[in-house]
């Protein structure tokens, strides 16, 4: 059965989504050019998440969304299980959002331009002024129930556990009073495994956890306490083979 499988997705479901993925990043990258970031920036590629998933016959559970208000900007925190993660959360978080990304993706061919024209936000963290430009654009895109999406962990695990949080998505959501919504992935790891060169079919769990809102008082502990409610509520949505902490360099 597993080598059906392969043959399906090498001769059928990839040259199909490769196809997607092109069509998807001109019509987002035009429709963006055209006006409205908003809208196309995030129903093309919620579209090809859902059709990726699909074409490779990958079952999708999704809970929690009934924690969110409607048109109420977040800044939403989940684990880096893998690739298919960026599939999970696009076609089936159910709110339109923005990415913050490594910079170094703005060079994927097709899809680097379509993300920097749908107004996703590239990290440079090459001097002060870089981080104050990308703190800045965030800011600007956090309106009219636009969310934010951070890996926190600012890299894929190798292990299927996860690394620490960083604090600059909590920073942000600290300094635009903005609730932290901690967003738990499963099977992703699974699926394909960052080591892992095949596609393996397996269900992707996403589980959205109750919102952290912001406090008004000492900003340093505020932000130190997000972190850990944020990172206890992903770990609990983990199964027990993933919780625990294991460090991660390629994070640094």
């Amino acid at each position: 059965m597993r080598v059906l499988y392969y043959i399906y997705q090498v001769c059928i479901a990839l040259p199909i989504l490769f196809v997607l993925t092109i069509l998807t990043a001109v019509i987002t990258t035009v429709g963006s050019l055209l006006g409205g970031a908003h809208i196309w920036g995030y129903y093309p590629g919620k579209i090809w998440s859902q059709l990726i998933c699909i074409f490779l016959l990958i079952p999708v559970e999704v809970h929690g969304q009934d924690k969110l208000q409607k048109r109420t900007s977040y800044v939403f925190v989940p684990n880096h299980q893998g690739a298919f993660d960026i599939f999970l959360i696009y076609g089936f978080i159910g709110r339109n959002f923005k990415w913050m990304m490594k910079k170094s993706l703005r060079k994927i061919p097709f899809v680097g331009k379509a993300c920097q024209s749908a107004g996703h936000i590239f990290v440079d963290r090459s001097g002060p002024r870089k981080v104050m430009e990308t703190i800045q654009k965030a800011k600007e895109s956090l309106q009219d129930g636009i969310s934010l999406v951070v890996f926190p962990e600012g890299a894929r695990t190798f292990t299927g556990h996860m690394g620490y949080f960083k604090k600059g998505a909590f920073q942000l959501a600290n300094d635009l009073h903005l609730a932290v919504v901690p967003v738990t992935i499963n099977g992703s790891f699974e699926i394909l495994p960052r080591t892992g060169k095949w596609i393996h079919r397996h269900r992707m769990i996403l589980v959205i956890h109750d919102p952290i809102l912001p406090q008004k008082d000492n900003e340093h502990a505020n932000i130190k306490e997000t972190i850990t409610k944020a990172y206890a509520a992903v770990e609990s949505g983990l199964p027990d083979q993933y919780k625990g902490m294991v460090y991660n360099a390629d994070q640094d």
